[in-house]
């Protein structure tokens, strides 16, 4: 049994709200594909209770768990958009601003190697 944390004891408002979500439509989606658990769990590797909790937006539930269940529905191509920096204005003015942080003089050596 794993360890229990705060966070998944009482996790804060927002992340409890999107893990329901996000196991809806995980449900959803399974049904749409005329899925059972039990063939989903088999698919991925692990049980009914697992693919159960997931559903349900249990927080304890592994990230992998969700990443598989996203893949077995044809789902897993948009995942990693999510945490892409690329895509986040506030990653990008970070970036501008520490490039022109620390300018060099002309010839003068710098730690950039």
């Amino acid at each position: 049994m794993s360890k229990r944390n705060a966070l998944t004891m009482a996790p804060p408002y927002e992340v409890e709200r999107v893990l329901k979500t996000l196991g809806a439509n995980l449900r959803t989606a399974r049904l749409a594909r005329n899925l059972s658990i039990e063939q989903v769990a088999a698919k991925i590797g692990v049980g009914y209770r697992t693919v159960a909790a997931a559903e349900t937006g249990k927080p304890g539930t592994a990230i992998s768990v969700y990443l598989s269940l996203l893949w077995v529905y044809g789902l897993l191509g948009q995942a990693h958009e999510l945490a892409d920096p690329t895509r986040d204005a506030l990653v990008q003015r970070a970036a501008r601003a520490r490039e022109r942080a620390y300018p060099t003089r002309k010839g003068a050596l710098d730690n950039d190697f």
